[in-house]
């Protein structure tokens, strides 16, 4: 496969343009060359992969397991001062 050269844009022209630039690039999924007098700066270019979103609910799950009783208070009332017992 021959990839072709990616097109090339000022960085004056880039600065006015720049989320036109960044949607042209996302959706060619071609890179962009942005140049300062000719030479190149900087290249936009698309993401290697797109990560699978995943659903934040339940994203954990599986990942912890509970051990001993989790309801009953950590110790015994007797312990703490503040209560006066």
């Amino acid at each position: 496969m021959v990839e072709s050269a990616p097109e090339t844009i000022s960085i004056s022209e880039f600065k006015a343009t720049c989320l036109a630039v960044l949607e042209r690039v996302r959706r060619t999924g071609r890179p962009m060359l942005i140049t300062r007098h000719g030479e190149p700066i900087a290249e936009v270019v698309p993401p290697s992969s797109r990560a699978r979103k995943r659903a934040w609910l339940g994203a954990m799950r599986g990942s912890a397991t509970v051990s001993g009783n989790i309801v009953d208070p950590a110790s015994d009332s007797g312990d703490w001062e503040a209560l006066g017992e």
